[in-house]
């Protein structure tokens, strides 16, 4: 039976192989589904037909085969009168009928087979389309955390150099040197206040000493001046 070759891989393969090849897991799964649905339409619509000739072959079966008891009653009828010549004539129409009820029982019994084959391959189709959807939500939740963890694996990793982590360690290393020059720089500038502070401690003191001299001067005069 041809009706079912599209779904070779779906009905002989584990989803879950499916998915593991897809570049995108979520897309693949709902995409299993509605060909998987798809299929299980086309599939119950060609089980109808399927069923719809195996009515047919049937009846035509059943047809043949009343026929062929009517042409027996007929010869019966005709021998309880003592007409062997019209018994015989009847009894050529049943055998022709048996030659119909033997082809077109042969056609409904291959029917039917191949009907009910159908039949079991739909019920396979919906057995894995209930499969698939109460499996979708689960492999969808373990795809997205799979790709969860896969990017915090990345990020405590360090794979990628220009990973977050590593942007802030270094920006804070350039910190760290800015901070570093800061301190050497007032280092710097402190020493050199403490030069000029020096040098400007040198000339007041040199100033204090030139008014203790004038002052020491002007008091030495004015003690010598009482003396006379």
């Amino acid at each position: 039976m041809g009706i079912f070759s599209r779904l070779s891989d779906l009905l002989k393969s584990n989803i879950n192989d499916l998915i593991d090849r897809a570049e995108d897991p979520e897309k693949m799964v709902k995409q299993v589904i509605i060909d998987m649905q798809t299929e299980l339409t086309k599939a119950t619509q060609n089980y109808g037909k399927a069923k719809a000739s195996e009515r047919m072959a049937e009846k035509k079966y059943l047809e043949a085969k009343k026929i062929s008891e009517s042409w027996e009653a007929k010869a019966k009828a005709a021998l309880s009168q003592g007409n062997q010549e019209l018994a015989k004539q009847a009894l050529a129409k049943k055998v022709k009928a048996d030659e119909d009820v033997i082809s077109y029982k042969d056609m409904y019994e291959s029917i039917s087979d191949q009907t009910e084959a159908i039949g079991n391959q739909v019920e396979v189709l919906k057995s894995k389309l209930e499969d698939a959807k109460s499996r979708q939500a689960m492999l969808i939740a373990r795809s997205q955390m799979a790709e969860t963890k896969k990017n915090l694996a990345k990020a405590a990793g360090g794979f990628d150099e220009s990973s977050s982590y590593e942007k802030f360690q270094r920006m804070e290393d350039k910190i760290n040197r800015k901070e570093a020059e800061a301190d050497a720089f007032s280092e710097i500038a402190g020493a050199d206040e403490d030069v000029i502070d020096s040098f400007a401690q040198i000339e007041t003191d040199a100033k204090v000493d030139a008014e203790l001299q004038r002052l020491m001067a002007e008091m030495g005069a004015a003690a010598t001046a009482d003396a006379e």
